[in-house]
């Protein structure tokens, strides 16, 4: 349950900041034996779109880490996540440094010009509230259920069981369980069929929790037989979607263009100087496949040549 539930949260975050950001999961931190759950960097040009995500949208206001967990963490586990903010960056400013040019030692790094790289933030995202992290690291709450670290940290720690029940908290609260997770998902239900939750989170709902034969047991809580109709109702819909052509296609093409621009950002997050014939190349891929290496080497290449294919 509890590897389903992690697949799920992490899912759910990187579809959900897919919509205003380049968002990956299982990022890979070279210096260390970790991963990333969610990185996130901000598209500029999808400001207006993040302003409706509610508290999600604030949070990917700046690069970040996202880690989710199931139960509510310890100080040594948080301590975990920012081991893995810290050698991130490192490993962003070794990137930003080959992608210059520089070829600088461990010995004499601290000592040489480095490029201007963002620190990323870090999001601990809480199911209950995690006291000896928040003393720890004297939090300050700057909203319901939100808390800031000391400045030097850039962490932020979100409590589920303290957010408000609102439109603008949804996508988040439904990464906790039990009775707040049955009151996320009747009032994902409640929105409208257009609402964008429903088209990031429902897919998501059904391919985690519901779309399994396994028998439920008592640490997976049961939802509402209402809610259980609407999740029927739903993949019924999904189904006459999938048979009309057309809208199949303009979905995939929907999807095509927002991982293109991911690759863009991710490339102009980095600094590296994009000519308009690769720009025209990457907006005009279709193929998801395709896209999906393309980003993986764009977070990585030190320049547009070793992102696409066959390109001299």
């Amino acid at each position: 349950m509890h590897n389903r539930s992690d697949q799920f949260a992490k899912s759910l975050l990187r579809d959900g900041l897919s919509v205003v950001s380049a968002a990956q999961t299982e990022v890979e931190v070279l210096a260390a034996t970790q991963k990333i759950d969610v990185f996130s960097v901000p598209d500029p040009a999808r400001e207006a779109e993040r302003a409706r995500m509610g508290l999600l949208g604030e949070l990917a206001a700046e690069q970040s880490l996202f880690e989710p967990f199931h139960g509510t963490p310890s100080l040594r586990q948080v301590r975990r996540c920012l081991r893995k903010q810290l050698t991130w960056h490192h490993e962003l400013e070794r990137r930003a440094r080959a992608a210059a040019g520089a070829v600088v030692t461990e010995q004499d790094v601290d000592a040489s010009p480095q490029p201007a790289v963002e620190f990323p933030a870090l999001v601990v995202i809480s199911p209950g509230r995690p006291e000896t992290v928040l003393d720890g690291y004297r939090c300050e709450p700057v909203q319901p259920g939100v808390y800031h670290a000391v400045p030097s940290l850039v962490m932020r720690v979100v409590v589920l069981a303290e957010l408000p029940r609102t439109r603008a908290t949804l996508l988040l609260r439904l990464l906790d369980s039990g009775r707040r997770f049955r009151e996320a998902l009747a009032d994902l239900a409640a929105l409208p069929d257009d609402a964008w939750e429903k088209s990031i989170a429902a897919p998501l709902l059904i391919h985690f929790r519901l779309g399994t034969d396994e028998p439920t047991t008592d640490e997976e809580d049961e939802v509402s037989a209402e809610i259980r109709a609407w999740f029927e109702e739903y993949k019924q819909t999904l189904r006459a979607e999938a048979r009309t052509e057309g809208l199949n296609e303009g979905r995939r093409e929907g999807r095509a263009e927002e991982a293109a621009r991911a690759v863009l950002t991710a490339l102009r997050v980095r600094g590296i100087a994009v000519p308009d014939a690769a720009r025209e190349r990457i907006l005009a891929e279709k193929d998801p496949e395709t896209l999906e290496r393309w980003l993986e080497r764009a977070v990585v290449a030190a320049s547009v040549a070793e992102v696409l294919d066959g390109l001299s």
